[in-house]
């Protein structure tokens, strides 16, 4: 979310000199997208950056797709993925294209190495698990329903307050922000946006480290990741500012937009990449007109695959979908409310059901691990009962 903040102790103007108690000058650093034209902060370090004492390359780090087979939906099962190592390692990648990944990471402990994503922004959704985001920008502190959002370049691990934690995972190479039509020209959230800024949550509490030693960070960038070894602790910022940091929004935050007949999935729409976009599905109330229909209307995905990841509550289009499962409705393909579904909604005043939908506007891909958990029936529950009519 591009607004201003600051954290830390900064010089009165920009590329000027800004030194040290003992005389020496801080190490400035201007941190922007899209070549000086975008978003940008600039950073003030006690080490230069660039100091690396050694690198090592750790191999390919873009999943491998699968053929997709007969045009289906699809759905996969993820509660039992075996739980284990930390946030990066647990990643595992279902899906993709060249717009977005999407992956789910069940970590059980926390990093012990920094981390920096150079080729695309990360959005970490919170499903289960408390802990704190430690980057050169401050802390965050997250808990369940929190979209961690990581721009570029970012360096940052993830320390988890025990236990085990749950994400679903979303990495784009475009940058991921609020929809256009909530914004007006200076950027500011608008009156009939489902959230505002005050719902947005950024650093507020700047750690600075001036250890030496051998810290590691490991660098994904080219489709490959990189394992730097600095000789200074790498969050030695003394302070920052500008529009470019990582931001947290809670799920729980999202204020549905709700009418008299079924509203289209776009109402739900909460952050915009490059040609896909991110959707919450949260308890509201259902429409009011004295003949609605709760639920969704069928629709053909024309030019749209759609996904959804299934937090909580009871969703009353879907049969046969459990907590944790995904959905992939792919283009080509008319979806909708299952047998007896439509009629069962009729009369219905709430849902309390809880979901994260990613809808792209190219195909997506497999990898051999969705494969692996795949509800393979999925696509004979529409003939269960037989067809509605």
């Amino acid at each position: 979310m591009a607004f201003y903040h600051k954290l830390g102790q900064i010089p009165h103007k920009r590329h000027t000199q800004f030194r040290k108690p003992d005389g020496g000058l801080y190490r400035e650093e201007v941190m922007g997208l899209e070549g000086f034209s975008g978003i940008q902060s600039i950073l003030y370090h006690h080490f230069l950056p660039p100091r690396v004492l050694r690198v090592e390359d750790l191999g390919p780090a873009r999943p491998e797709f699968v053929d997709y087979g007969p045009i289906r939906h699809r759905a996969f099962a993820t509660a039992d993925v075996p739980a284990g190592g930390d946030p990066i390692s647990a990643r595992r990648y279902l899906l993709g294209n060249k717009d977005v990944l999407l992956a789910i990471s069940r970590p059980t402990q926390s990093m012990d190495y920094f981390y920096r994503n150079a080729q695309a922004y990360e959005v970490w959704f919170v499903h289960e698990g408390r802990g704190v985001l430690r980057s050169q920008f401050g802390r965050l502190d997250f808990r369940p329903g929190d979209y961690i959002v990581i721009p570029y370049g970012t360096t940052w691990k993830m320390e988890l307050d025990g236990g085990e934690a749950r994400f679903f995972v979303i990495e784009s190479p475009t940058q991921i922000a609020p929809p256009k039509r909530y914004r007006n020209k200076f950027g500011q959230l608008l009156e009939h946006a489902p959230y505002c800024e005050r719902d947005i949550r950024v650093p507020q509490e700047l750690e600075t480290h001036t250890e030496t030693g051998e810290f590691e960070t490991r660098v994904k960038v080219r489709d490959r990741l990189s394992r730097h070894v600095l000789d200074h602790h790498p969050l030695d910022v003394v302070g920052w500012d500008g529009y470019l940091y990582p931001w947290i929004f809670s799920i729980h935050d999202f204020e549905p937009i709700t009418g008299r007949v079924h509203q289209p999935p776009p109402v739900h729409q909460t952050f915009e990449g490059w040609n896909f976009v991110v959707c919450s599905f949260v308890p509201r109330l259902f429409d009011y007109h004295p003949q609605a229909i709760p639920a969704p209307y069928n629709h053909s995905n024309v030019n749209s695959d759609e996904v959804i990841y299934y937090c909580e509550g009871n969703f009353m289009s879907r049969k046969g979908i459990d907590q944790y499962d995904i959905t992939l409705h792919p283009y080509g393909l008319p979806h909708g409310p299952q047998p007896g579904a439509t009629e069962a909604s009729i009369g219905k005043e709430k849902t309390e059901e809880l979901a994260v939908m990613v809808d792209t506007f190219y195909p997506l891909h497999l990898t051999a691990q969705a494969l692996e958990l795949e509800k393979p029936d999925y696509m004979a529950s529409w003939l269960e009962g037989g067809p509605e009519g």
